[in-house]
């Protein structure tokens, strides 16, 4: 089941990268939220790393 994710993630941290950036980039470290719900919407390269994110931050919640 997880070998989609490996295959999927082809350039770890490129996300955190755009966000640190555009200004989108917590504190603490990571990604704002508000960042990545406007992401979602976004087309190109952030849009696509953004909807893996949340898809991916989405099945922790699920326990899968």
């Amino acid at each position: 089941m997880a070998n989609w994710i490996e295959g999927a993630i082809k350039k770890p941290g490129a996300l955190t990268a755009m966000a640190k950036a555009m200004g989108g980039e917590k504190k603490e470290g990571g990604v704002k939220h508000e960042f990545l719900e406007k992401a979602v919407k976004a087309k190109g390269k952030l849009g696509q790393r953004a909807r893996l994110a949340k898809t991916l931050k989405g099945m922790n919640k699920k326990g899968c």
